[in-house]
């Protein structure tokens, strides 16, 4: 069975996801005291962006979609946010940050796009 649903389409939702891989793996090893903290914080930001995207994808609207697109790039942020003081707290090296920050970047700039493609559409 090959039918993808409509926002596994997207290259920005795919990417979405593997950041969110990303962190959960990086995670494993994290103190225990931060279950409830960052670690919590963390996964369901990451979790947010890909499930955002899907949600936002499938919005009739294109005011509708550009709006929660907006709330999937604020979720992008959160990650950011949170990979930095994971940094430094020395749960994550420079060198992973950096990496981790190319990747953001790249769902960021594609985010951003997108974003700007629906909130010019003009229905007609």
């Amino acid at each position: 069975m090959n039918y993808k649903l409509h926002f596994e389409k997207y290259e920005i939702y795919h990417l979405a996801v593997g950041l969110s891989l990303d962190i959960y793996s990086l995670i494993n090893n994290w103190p225990k005291e931060e279950k409830f903290g960052i670690i919590s914080q963390i996964r369901r930001a990451s979790t947010s962006i890909g499930a955002n995207i899907a949600e936002g994808t499938s919005r009739f609207s294109e005011k509708e979609k550009a709006r929660i697109i907006e709330i999937a790039y604020g979720s992008l942020m959160e990650v950011a946010h949170f990979l930095f003081i994971s940094q430094k707290l020395s749960y994550i090296s420079l060198k992973k940050l950096a990496t981790l920050k190319q990747s953001i970047n790249k769902i960021a700039n594609k985010i951003n796009a997108f974003h700007k493609k629906l909130s010019t559409y003009k229905a007609i």
